[in-house]
């Protein structure tokens, strides 16, 4: 039987995609959905498909991508302090864009491009994950490390694409074919983990972004 990796809820249902050779357990009670450990990556072939993205300081689009992130998912809750990017991704664009156009000191993490482990070290005001949860096989572990280096009351600015409740949409939508993607959520189940973690919600707009408050000591 299937339990779930996040909540540990045994209220799953797992079904195949009709097309493709997709796996997927879902949740019933914190609604994430996430797939099978068959579909997940080897790290040299997950790398490959991140060295194929773009996403540079030089691509208009891009920064203005990032910038309406953080004016919305970030300014109306904290509007300065010491930041890390985790998941910065190879051109650390949100670090440069935080440290030349808002009042933040911004370090960076990733996994395959900026392995600084000192991060974890320090404390920090505000943590940024942009295009990352959808990646992480174990969200719960990544929020319990951002809770140990987060000050009192710190800000998780998050961003990710929230599935499609209906089944036929969700089978269709593009977000699923990429095969790094391998975890998907709702608002609910950001609710549920940030209760397990000693975060709570403070604000969604229930398509991409959300933004967690760490809950005082």
């Amino acid at each position: 039987m299937e339990i779930c990796k996040l909540c540990n809820s045994k209220h799953m249902i797992t079904y195949k995609h009709p097309k493709f050779d997709m796996i997927f357990h879902e949740c019933l009670d914190c609604e994430v959905i996430y797939k099978d450990k068959s579909q997940i990556l080897s790290e040299e072939d997950e790398k490959k498909v991140y060295d194929l993205h773009e996403n540079t300081i030089d691509n208009p689009g891009y920064v203005n991508f990032l910038t309406n992130f953080i004016d919305s998912a970030v300014i109306p809750f904290i509007k300065k302090g010491i930041a890390l990017d985790f998941g910065s991704g190879p051109g650390p664009v949100l670090q440069h864009i935080l440290n030349t156009k808002y009042q933040f000191k911004c370090d960076i993490y990733d996994y395959y491009y900026a392995k600084h482990k000192k991060v974890f070290d320090k404390k920090y005001d505000l943590i940024t994950s942009t295009e990352v949860f959808e990646h992480l096989s174990n969200p719960i572990s990544i929020l319990n490390q951002f809770h140990e280096i987060l000050k009192s009351q710190g800000i998780v600015s998050i961003m990710t694409l929230f599935y499609p409740k209906d089944q036929e949409t969700f089978f269709d939508w593009f977000y699923i074919r990429d095969p790094s993607h391998i975890t998907f959520f709702t608002p609910k189940t950001f609710e549920v983990i940030a209760s397990l973690t000693g975060f709570k919600v403070i604000d969604t707009n229930n398509y991409r972004y959300i933004t967690l408050k760490k809950l005082p000591e």
